[in-house]
């Protein structure tokens, strides 16, 4: 028999630290500094945390050290009941820390994430540091993630008649977003339709601004049990689900009925009692622009064959009605992975988002739910989450 989870966690902090180029910075010291931020945040004592979990781990680039759950726990001085770790890009941590709190083992679990991959010019692609290939892909020019996400992408333009003009809506949105957030990397770098168009295929069919740029800087969140009464609006998870399609990516199709995505999205509805009607924004993992229209779509908000009448700058950028990624997602604010656009969702529901606050100030609708998605690898597995707003 399942729990009722609904409203069950919350998320009580948030931790940033600089980001964008940030140089002569280790890995592990953003790991570090966001946790002990988002502890801060939280109003909690390094002592009440019960879990560190490290959201991925990379390896490290030339002429920095390894980073490992025990070397951020020593450095924050934390003796915690869970430590762990995510190597691949499976997204446990969330049902991890949910399990961890709602079992009553702990009453606070901090996740942290950091990377010095913008300085240290983080490629993803093992074959540029050797000669030989790390899979028998690498024959056919399958030589990234990047490579996996555009055969996907291609086959969606064939099938859908997505393409260029729609995913330079939502990299225009995004940037339109990112102007109203300080704080974002292309912070004050404006981008219209030629900007877009004009940039240099990276992998067809994507170009250079379909692609998420590396960042430096470091990201974290404290979920703690929804009864914990701290200093910030609360910020509850009405709903999640989790699912995983452990399929090679070239035998993944557009438009799976059974996605993980859309798997993960029917759990957190049906555990919320919310629809894609009831949802005031998303913020959506963003790490290539197709990967938004792709989740925006399993989430139910508009058919495959619809996204060029959906996806409209007007509709997901200030001032719209459905609005999309509010930093600047990952595209323009910073990648760190799901935790850009949950910690977005969280700032956002808490008042905390200065000019680019839904609402008066971006002429949009106060937000009472918003979705966030947490994509791991190439649509393999995914993190669904509702948000909402709880008692002051």
């Amino acid at each position: 028999m399942k729990m009722n989870l609904r409203d069950q966690i919350a998320i009580t902090g948030v931790g940033y630290t600089p980001q964008g180029k940030v140089p002569n910075r280790t890995a592990a010291s953003f790991f570090v500094e966001a946790a002990a931020n988002a502890i801060k945040d939280a109003g909690i004592k390094k002592e009440d945390v019960g879990a560190l979990l490290l959201y991925r781990h990379f390896d490290p680039l030339p002429g920095d050290t390894d980073v490992s759950a025990f070397i951020v726990a020593e450095q924050l001085g934390l003796r915690p009941f869970t430590l762990s770790q995510e190597t691949y890009c499976t997204r446990t941590w969330l049902t991890h820390a949910i399990g961890l709190l709602m079992t009553g083992m702990v009453n606070h679990v901090v996740v942290t994430y950091g990377d010095n991959g913008r300085s240290g010019r983080r490629a993803f692609i093992k074959e540029l540091s050797g000669d030989e290939a790390t899979d028998e892909h690498a024959a056919y020019g399958d030589l990234s993630t990047l490579a996996k996400y555009a055969m996907i992408a291609r086959r969606a333009m064939y099938e859908d008649g997505t393409g260029p003009d729609v995913w330079k809506e939502i990299a225009i949105a995004q940037r339109q977003w990112a102007n109203l957030n300080p704080i974002a990397n292309m912070y004050g770098k404006e981008l219209d339709d030629e900007g877009y168009l004009s940039m240099e295929y990276i992998v067809e069919p994507y170009r250079l601004l379909d692609a998420t740029p590396n960042t430096d800087g470091g990201r974290a969140i404290v979920l703690s049990r929804a009864d914990f009464n701290n200093h910030h609006p609360k910020v509850l998870l009405a709903g999640f689900g989790s699912a995983n399609v452990p399929d090679m990516p070239y035998r993944l199709v557009a438009n799976d009925p059974a996605s993980a995505a859309k798997v993960a999205a029917k759990q957190a509805y049906e555990m919320a009692g919310v629809g894609p009607k009831d949802i005031d924004a998303l913020e959506i993992y963003d790490c290539f622009t197709h990967t938004v229209e792709a989740t925006i779509s399993d989430y139910g908000f508009f058919k495959p064959n619809e996204s060029k009448e959906w996806l409209t700058r007007e509709r997901i950028g200030p001032g719209g009605s459905m609005p999309v990624n509010t930093s600047g997602g990952m595209l323009s604010e910073g990648y760190f992975m799901g935790l850009t656009p949950l910690s977005e969702a969280v700032m956002q529901l808490m008042g905390r988002c200065g000019e680019r606050q839904l609402g008066e100030k971006t002429r949009t609708k106060d937000p009472e739910y918003i979705m966030v998605s947490d994509n791991g690898a190439v649509f393999q597995s995914h993190n669904a989450m509702i948000l909402r707003k709880g008692d002051s």
